[in-house]
């Protein structure tokens, strides 16, 4: 039971981490190459199909390769996702209220 309880914390800590990560590397891109969705992009390119490689490594068999992918690696890709979208927010809702560094 009490494993159980720290790798669900695990899980938590990772996925926020991921998304504050996500989140600054895809905020100063914005403001370095005065793009908005440019972080959201290289996510959707480059970290979402390495992470599906990942699942589909054929050491492993299928079932118990989706399965350790869905538990442990679809909340930190969506946590991921989700930072890199909220610093194209992030961005734009700054340059709209008169940022002008942004």
């Amino acid at each position: 039971m009490g494993s159980v309880i720290i790798s669900v914390l695990q899980e938590i800590v990772g996925t926020l981490l991921i998304f504050v990560l996500f989140f600054g590397i895809g905020f100063i891109l914005n403001m370095l190459v005065k793009t908005t969705w440019l972080p959201t992009v290289l996510y959707v390119a480059l970290v979402i199909p390495i992470g599906i490689w990942y699942a589909w490594k054929p050491d492993l068999s299928l079932g118990q390769n989706l399965a350790a992918f869905f538990l442990v690696w679809f909340f930190p890709l969506i946590g991921g996702a989700v930072g890199a979208v909220g610093s194209g927010w992030a961005i734009r809702e700054l340059r709209r209220r008169g940022y002008r560094m942004f």
